[in-house]
């Protein structure tokens, strides 16, 4: 039986995901410099970028369990962005270093991030498909959360589960199929 803290937890998580999905992914997706990674990727390799990228998720993650409750409540909102932000790029330099174009259209590349995170994304980009993507990834985020509580210890546990994840979305980018179709956005 699911108590209302727990239903009201998931209500929060589903309205989260909905801002999410509408706005800020588009709004960080359009952020990006897609020339400066393929300078970074040109210059670095592109193992040496993701690294680059995992190293400076790390940061903010560290940053944000670094004091315990005060940075974290503070931190951890640019952290979430920062980690997207460098989910993101490591996505784009991978798409970049397949198919030798760094010119990537936001609809297929939110279809390839919803791949790699394991959300049913077909060809046709959905309103529900965006939401499922931006709620799997706050409830990574979240997971965390409590872990970064206690001040040092939380820095390690930040930094870390960071470095991590982009290491991991990397490394599930890497082996999708190089060759990806442009999605349609609905």
């Amino acid at each position: 039986m699911k108590t209302p803290k727990f239903k009201k937890l998931r209500a929060d998580i589903k309205l989260q995901a909905q801002r999410l999905s509408q706005e800020g992914f588009q709004q960080i997706f359009d952020r990006i410099d897609q020339l400066n990674i393929k300078k970074g990727v040109d210059k670095m390799g592109l193992d040496k970028f993701i690294d680059q990228c995992a190293y400076l998720a790390a940061g903010s993650g560290v940053i944000s369990g670094s004091g315990g409750m005060l940075t974290m409540i503070i931190g951890m909102p640019v952290d979430f962005i920062n980690l997207l932000t460098q989910q993101f790029r490591v996505t784009m330099a991978i798409m970049y270093h397949n198919r030798g174009d760094y010119h990537i259209g936001f609809p297929e590349f939110i279809a390839l991030i919803a791949t790699s995170l394991k959300v049913d994304a077909g060809v046709t980009i959905t309103k529900t498909m965006m939401e499922g993507v931006a709620e799997k990834l706050l409830l990574l985020v979240g997971t965390r959360t409590a872990e970064r509580m206690v001040p040092v210890v939380g820095a390690v546990i930040g930094g870390t589960a960071n470095y991590l994840f982009i290491k991991r979305m990397a490394k599930s980018v890497k082996m999708m199929h190089p060759a990806w179709e442009p999605a349609v956005m609905v």
